[in-house]
């Protein structure tokens, strides 16, 4: 199964992530399929690749919690469904 989730780099406490589709059995730091996206949470910074992540999601990809509510507040999910 694929999923969207939080690959994490960037110094010690200074950490960034992005958003990956990954099989589910990587390792979270490991090879992604696609990325698709950036997440500060620092500054709460966020840069999306909408049309891939839509892309994933209409193929059946699952998002993880926190990419969920990332994507939920970017509103992707009403695309996914006006999409469909």
């Amino acid at each position: 199964m694929i999923k969207l989730r939080l690959k994490r780099y960037g110094k010690k406490r200074e950490v960034s992530y992005r958003i990956v589709a990954m099989n589910n059995n990587s390792r979270r730091d490991g090879r992604p399929l696609e990325e698709l996206g950036f997440y500060n949470p620092r500054t709460d910074e966020t840069h999306l690749n909408v049309p891939g992540i839509v892309k994933r999601l209409q193929e059946g990809a699952q998002p993880t919690d926190t990419v969920r509510s990332i994507l939920q507040k970017a509103q992707v999910f009403e695309q996914v469904n006006a999409q469909t």
